[in-house]
């Protein structure tokens, strides 16, 4: 899914490792692995989204950390490679990758950014735009052609990311690491909220924060006036504070994990407690998929993806 550039990600990667390269596949011709757009940022010790996969993905990768060892900066580096047996891969088109390392001086001036980020294919400050790089913006800006990442005159013209949807997950154990896990690289904001620190993974994804809170609940006043609340912990009464919580409030939505008759239940008791539960989303997932914990997050996640595509259509309605 090619959301675009997304500069929140990319900073905290540079303040976690110093320098974080991105790869984006700038260009494609015949048949490839994923679209012009697609990125992946490459740090010393760890990748976060990829460009296909393959031998494509592996030399990108090293070519990447090779990047990271040098000492300058918007350095850049543009090649055309065919997919074809050399890679061993049989796609049988090409695909043109961009390569650029990024460091505090190069997010300082992301930050000035509005609605593209614009820059040479080559190493070197963003200067002057050509002319034919000035027609596509103004053509951009006025409708004539669609606001999507493009290669023109050795220049790349890349939309910044669009605003994610802050999601709020409560519950550290199987569905929540799952669910976590499966959302990684889609455009939500994540918070983590769980009783005690013991009861998340060592490891906390970079798309997420965490957030510890004796009492889960009490997290839920922070939460912005749009956020989509999972509720997914290891105990009924704790889901049904958090619950009570977010429907006494303004709320994006509401999803509860559980069985037909824990939302009678719950239904029942919210109701009794004053609250509106027509908004109330139980079960999660798609049944039709299992109940393993994977595969509860695939479920859930494609609904929260067909969520954002209805409101999309909706927004431009109301536009047009």
């Amino acid at each position: 899914m090619v959301s675009g550039f997304d500069i929140s990600f990319l900073r905290r990667l540079v303040r976690e490792n110093g320098h974080v390269v991105r790869v984006v596949i700038a260009e494609h011709k015949g048949s490839a692995p994923r679209e012009a757009g697609t990125a992946m940022l490459v740090t010393a010790g760890a990748l976060h989204g990829t460009i296909g996969g393959g031998a494509l993905e592996f030399e990108a990768v090293a070519a990447a950390r090779q990047m990271l060892t040098q000492d300058s900066e918007w350095l850049r580096s543009f090649r055309k490679i065919p997919l074809g047996p050399n890679l061993g891969q049989c796609c049988g088109g090409s695909v043109s990758l961009q390569a650029e390392r990024f460091g505090q001086h190069e997010i300082n001036h992301l930050e000035t950014l509005v609605n593209q980020f614009v820059r040479p294919t080559t190493s070197g400050a963003p200067t002057e735009l050509p002319l034919p790089v000035q027609k596509r913006l103004r053509e951009m800006r006025s409708g004539a052609v669609n606001e999507t990442f493009t290669l023109t005159n050795g220049w790349l013209i890349e939309p910044l990311e669009t605003q994610k949807l802050p999601l709020w997950i409560y519950g550290a154990g199987h569905v929540g690491r799952a669910l976590v896990a499966t959302l990684e690289g889609l455009p939500f904001t994540v918070t983590w909220v769980d009783s005690a620190r013991d009861r998340f993974p060592t490891y906390i994804p970079p798309h997420a924060d965490m957030l510890v809170a004796t009492n889960p609940a009490d997290a839920v006043v922070y939460a912005p006036d749009d956020a989509q609340h999972l509720v997914l912990t290891y105990s009924h009464s704790i889901d049904q504070e958090i619950c009570l919580r977010v429907l006494s409030r303004a709320f994006g939505g509401l999803g509860l994990i559980g069985s037909d008759t824990k939302r009678t239940r719950f239904i029942r008791r919210l109701t009794e407690a004053g609250v509106d539960v027509s908004r109330l989303d139980c079960p999660i997932g798609n049944r039709n998929l299992g109940k393993e914990p994977m595969a509860i997050a695939v479920g859930v996640t494609a609904a929260l993806l067909e969520k954002i595509r209805k409101n999309k259509i909706k927004n431009r309605e109301v536009i047009a």
